[in-house]
């Protein structure tokens, strides 16, 4: 077990080199993203939230790319019809977050004047705007004050400060208090320091290879100091294989691709495929799962209910 040391935030010169390290490293080391340039615009820090949520980057920046030059505000994807904003999205999964910025952006117009707003209150008052995505706009987008946190901050103060492998499945009210006490009392460090723990985790404190020897504060790192005591919790992945989120996908991929509705039967019947050469890849796919009856009735029902597809007299669609 960790000593009650490195249970407490450090000593106030200790915390000072710590900010400097990591903010040292990270102006050398920082990925060269399109929504951190000197020129992204609020929409664009947004865009790039919603996107990320439970998604890594390299599967994000293209996408990302063909959203903001399609939609390069709010009012013109605010404009547009959630068909074709959710073929837009492609297969970035978690589908209900291209419908909540389309949500979003409509309110900025309505209550905003098209602008994105900077306040974390008027942030987190939009559609589909949790704490955290708030957070993270107002700073890394205005250059705001806020304790951005997630699992790769998490990370990185459980092991700096607390001396634990892993931060726990969820956040607490304990770690919420831990990252605002480690936060600089400068504005602009304190948006550079949210950034760069953020970076830290994702490139050298990962979860299951921590790259020590390249990391800028191992030496005061408390989970270094003891030895690396392994965690308490063996994270599990999420799982996939027959899976309702799988056969969402699968369903949502024929959609997409669909240039009219999709007859119900279609979706249960493997010899339907040939009818319809438009979806016929999407299709056999979708049959190759081998789902259940019943769980495909579910699925269609929950995309339907969740705003994801129409039932229509003609089938099913976006």
């Amino acid at each position: 077990m960790a000593s009650e040391h490195f249970h407490s935030s450090p000593s106030a010169q200790e915390l000072a080199v710590i900010h400097q390290n990591v903010i040292s490293w990270f102006e050398k080391n920082q990925r060269d993203l399109p929504w951190r340039a000197p020129t992204r615009t609020g929409w664009e820090v947004m865009v790039s939230e919603f996107m990320l949520q439970q998604t890594p980057v390299k599967r994000v920046l293209p996408v990302w790319e063909y959203w903001l030059e399609r939609w390069s505000t709010p009012a013109s994807l605010a404009a547009e019809d959630s068909a074709t904003i959710l073929r837009a999205w492609g297969r970035l999964g978690y589908p209900r977050r291209a419908l909540r910025l389309h949500e979003a952006a409509k309110t900025i117009v309505e209550k905003h004047s098209g602008i994105v707003p900077q306040s974390y209150e008027e942030l987190v008052a939009l559609p589909g705007v949790g704490s955290y995505t708030a957070a993270a706009i107002s700073v890394f987008a205005f250059g705001g004050r806020a304790t951005v946190i997630d699992t790769n901050i998490r990370r990185v103060h459980s092991r700096l400060i607390l001396a634990k492998a892993l931060p726990g499945k969820s956040l607490t009210a304990a770690q919420t208090r831990l990252a605002q006490s480690l936060m600089p009392e400068s504005l602009e460090d304190s948006v550079q320091w949210n950034a760069a723990t953020m970076e830290l985790g994702a490139l050298i404190c990962t979860a299951r290879t921590p790259q020590c020897q390249a990391c800028p504060v191992q030496e005061h790192c408390a989970w270094v100091r003891e030895g690396k005591p392994p965690a308490d919790y063996t994270p599990k992945g999420q799982s996939w294989h027959g899976t309702d989120r799988q056969l969402r996908g699968a369903i949502m991929a024929v959609l997409r691709q669909a240039l009219t509705p999709v007859p119900p039967e279609m979706f249960f019947d493997a010899h339907t495929v040939n009818h319809r050469p438009d979806i016929s890849e999407e299709l056999t796919h979708l049959h190759q799962l081998n789902s259940p009856f019943e769980q495909k009735e579910r699925c269609l029902s929950t995309l339907v209910h969740d705003g994801l597809a129409q039932r229509t007299s003609s089938g099913l669609s976006l």
